[in-house]
């Protein structure tokens, strides 16, 4: 299994890295695909929730903040996250009663969960922005990986032992750790970046990832399923790998936006 999970990450992430130094349309594209690939798979577990999504309702809108974001930046954003739920209650009325409340309401939820991931192209576009998206995912990665082994050898107490088993408050700590000495040495090798900024930054994903990571476990344990895919060996689906970057991105987002203006 550790194995998988190396090669798998040796294969992606020169890729990501590639894409983020690339940043405008590469990275969104990039972004986009993680993005339509996470539907997919919520709507298969969705499957076992005993809900009845529409695949097209959810790829959709995502494909038109992807193109209101690349054209128009976050106003666009702005207005398509006040929209939307406006748009979904239109589209309730006109198709009931082939879908149910519930089944809008987790229309809607999944395409504002799976399309996170435009907060961080919008964070590639700050001043800066190059050095602080690297920040962000050198700090989900760095997180995930001193959680893992922390709670491997020192791990006793459960988190969330009816959401995953595996997650321990050892590896909580491991993480957060990790990510304070990733804001030391990132801080001192880009000095460019205020400093209050880069452990804001580090910490404050050190304390989300985790929640993140609970989250789209209990969104599979409902489902009554392992992983939410197949796509990566040793790390399941988009969901599972990405499940971080779905949940911290926003709030990185404004946290960094608000130090770059203050």
């Amino acid at each position: 299994m550790l194995v998988h999970r190396v090669l798998s990450a040796l294969a992606g992430i020169p890729v990501l890295l590639w894409a983020v130094w690339q940043g405008g349309m590469v990275l969104l594209l990039l972004l986009g695909l993680l993005m339509l690939v996470a539907a997919r798979e919520f709507v298969a577990l969705s499957r076992g929730w005993g809900a009845n999504l529409s695949l097209l309702l959810i790829w959709s809108p995502l494909v038109a903040l992807l193109g209101m974001v690349y054209f128009g930046g976050w106003q666009l954003v702005a207005l398509w996250y006040v929209l939307l739920p406006v748009i979904m209650l239109a589209v309730f009325v006109l198709g009931y009663p082939r879908y149910a409340p519930a089944d809008m309401a987790l229309h809607l939820l999944a395409v504002y969960y799976c399309g996170m991931p435009v907060f961080a192209w919008l964070m590639r576009q700050l001043p800066g922005g190059l050095n602080w998206l690297l920040l962000f995912f050198l700090s989900i990665w760095v997180v995930d990986s001193a959680a893992y082994f922390a709670g491997r050898s020192l791990g006793r107490r459960k988190m969330a032992p009816h959401l995953s088993p595996g997650k321990t408050w050892a590896g909580f700590i491991g993480g957060l750790a990790g990510s304070a000495v990733l804001a030391a040495v990132y801080g001192n090798y880009v000095p460019a970046l205020p400093a209050a900024g880069v452990w804001s930054v580090a910490l404050l994903t050190g304390l989300l990832a985790p929640l993140g990571d609970l989250v789209e476990s209990g969104l599979k344990r409902a489902a009554g399923q392992k992983d939410a895919g197949d796509l990566i060996p040793g790390h399941g689906g988009v969901l599972d790998r990405f499940d971080s970057l779905l949940y911290t991105a926003p709030l990185v987002y404004l946290l960094v936006a608000h130090s770059i203006i203050t």
